[in-house]
């Protein structure tokens, strides 16, 4: 009879194959779950048998990764939050000249949001509606996304005058602008290149006169001072 070797004498690679399952039956959940919602469903309408249904996986499937559909929720927050902040982040900092950040981060975020609609038409639905628990998760990380891009600016020198709080409230109005957008991008016909140029352009300039007002904004505290 073959005995099983204690977890500690198990090697890196039976380790590393558990830790991959794991993770694809934890994407599996997720994306049942966004699959519902792509066939017209409310997340908060969703119910853990039907997640772990739609994954093929039984109902306890689900509970060795979760608590409740509210957990899995902020995953997919999470999700998100990080990856767009990531690329993002690149698109502002890999040696792209300070004028073409605007165009350059424009044309990442609307392919991240292409690649990832599932995920972006449940973004969009919770942020407004839904549960509490998400819509504040939402929020927190509208908030941690708002300061990272203010400290970037810091970083790349600019606006040098204005704040930290005023710095704060212009890329605040950056990030809600491009929630705004997200559902407009969803909604545009495929494989129309006129439009799709346009929308993006128009993307472009909403941004361009947010940050002009930046500039303007300066002038104006120095006159109130």
């Amino acid at each position: 009879m073959k005995k099983t070797r204690p977890a500690e004498e198990q090697s890196p690679k039976e380790e590393l194959s558990r830790s991959a399952r794991k993770d694809l039956t934890r994407a599996g959940l997720t994306q049942a779950a966004l699959q519902l919602m792509g066939e017209g469903r409310s997340f908060t309408s969703l119910g853990i048998r039907e997640i772990a249904r739609e994954a093929g996986m039984v109902p306890n499937a689900f509970y060795r990764h979760f608590r409740n559909t509210d957990e899995l929720g902020l995953a997919l927050v999470e999700e998100v939050g990080i990856t767009l902040r990531r690329l993002l982040r690149e698109a502002r900092q890999g040696g792209v000249a300070p004028g073409d950040i605007v165009r350059r981060s424009v044309q990442v975020y609307h392919q991240y949001v292409l690649q990832n609609r599932l995920l972006f038409l449940f973004i969009s639905s919770e942020r407004s509606g839904g549960s509490r628990i998400l819509r504040l998760a939402i929020r927190n990380d509208v908030t941690h996304f708002t300061n990272e891009m203010a400290q970037d600016f810091r970083h790349l020198g600019l606006y040098k005058d204005l704040s930290t709080r005023s710095l704060q409230m212009i890329c605040g109005l950056i990030v809600t602008t491009m929630l705004a957008v997200a559902p407009e991008i969803l909604d545009l016909p495929p494989n129309q290149p006129l439009l799709e140029a346009e929308m993006t352009e128009n993307f472009v300039q909403q941004l361009q006169v947010v940050l002009l007002g930046a500039t303007l904004w300066k002038e104006k505290v120095r006159a109130i001072d």
